[in-house]
């Protein structure tokens, strides 16, 4: 029996299959595992980052270490994350999606650090879809969170 996906799960396949439009964007409202299964569908690796323990750039670089499952050598700084991001190798996919959970806490107790990694996620994503495969960063967090993140 197989199971037909709902019209928000193949807007959300659609959409993760379209490479131009690969970036950071707020997550969107509704069931996570539609879009989970849409980027999965697309051969996407998905990755669901808890930062509900983040409150600082360390425990935050931890909790995206941890959750991503980067190689031992990720040094937990800026330059590691972007060099990390940058070659996803050791999870060789046709793209991949980073839902960055429970994002409020982290953002109002050390918003600077925060901001720093979403640009880190942003850059990646360009030059992921730059070499022609989608990286996703779905944020999860109140839309009014920051203002300048795009919604899908």
């Amino acid at each position: 029996m197989s199971h037909t996906p709902s019209e928000r799960q193949q807007h959300f396949q659609t959409l993760f299959g379209n490479v131009a439009r690969a970036g950071v964007y707020h997550l969107p409202p509704g069931d996570r595992e539609e879009l989970i299964a849409a980027a999965e569908a697309n051969a996407h690796v998905v990755f669901r980052v808890d930062l509900t323990p983040a409150r600082d750039k360390d425990s935050l670089l931890k909790a995206i270490g941890r959750d991503m499952a980067f190689p031992e050598w990720f040094g937990y700084n800026w330059d590691a994350l972007a060099d990390s991001l940058g070659d996803l190798g050791w999870r060789p996919a046709e793209g991949w999606l980073v839902i960055l959970e429970n994002a409020d806490r982290v953002n109002s107790r050390a918003h600077e650090d925060f901001i720093t990694a979403l640009q880190i996620f942003s850059a990646a994503t360009d030059e992921w879809r730059e070499r022609g495969s989608p990286l996703w960063c779905l944020v999860d967090m109140h839309a009014d969170g920051i203002a300048w993140l795009p919604t899908l």
